[in-house]
């Protein structure tokens, strides 16, 4: 996990702790419970119960549950959730080499998703090597795509997957534009690879 992803994660959990005590105090009021007949019901002091209210305890798993069981609620509904993001990725294309990328993923590090799109044009392949693993769906047009010993063409549905620190380069076959997905990581599922041996 990045360093930017901690950081959001321990936001997160504050954000879920800070919003504790109002809840627990909204519960009990809803309730018509005092503090005392709480305390009574919980075994847990009022003292504390007035400082978990209040923000000044930390909430707990052993504080929590028997509040839960005397509410007679589940405990999500005294810890409550951190808001759900939107959970589309809104990214702007990337001009590389000829080529336009587009992010579909946003947490930097890990498995890393882009829409490729390669216009139409003759490139003599340089194969490259590096560490990691990718996958390849081409979505329309032909793509070249050079592994080692092998020279084959993706039409639209095929998929490919490869150990990047085999030689490999992809590209147009010079027919026309080609538009493909890519996921790349460290670490990915293996798929199987549907390619055709490129017609001479």
């Amino acid at each position: 996990m990045s360093e930017h992803e901690t950081d959001l994660n321990e936001r997160d959990t504050d954000e879920v702790l800070a919003g504790v005590g109002p809840r627990l105090r909204r519960i009990r009021k809803e309730r018509g419970a005092t503090l005392a007949g709480l305390s009574e019901a919980t075994g847990i002091s009022v003292s504390t119960l007035s400082r978990l209210e209040s923000g000044l305890r930390k909430p707990s798993l052993e504080l929590l549950l028997p509040i839960a069981r005397a509410h007679e609620v589940a405990l999500d509904e005294l810890v409550g959730a951190p808001p759900v993001r939107d959970p589309r990725v809104r990214s702007q294309p990337i001009e590389r080499h000829g080529r336009t990328y587009w992010p579909l993923t946003r947490q930097p590090g890990g498995l890393q998703a882009f829409k490729v799109l390669v216009p139409q044009g003759q490139e003599e392949p340089e194969p490259r090597v590096h560490e990691g693993y990718e996958w390849l769906y081409v979505l329309s047009g032909r793509l070249r795509f050079v592994l080692g010993e092998h020279d084959v063409v993706l039409t639209a549905g095929e998929a490919a997957e490869f150990d990047t620190r085999v030689p490999h380069w992809f590209g147009s076959t010079g027919e026309g534009p080609v538009e493909f997905l890519s996921l790349f990581g460290p670490q990915g599922e293996r798929m199987h690879v549907r390619a055709r041996p490129k017609r001479s």
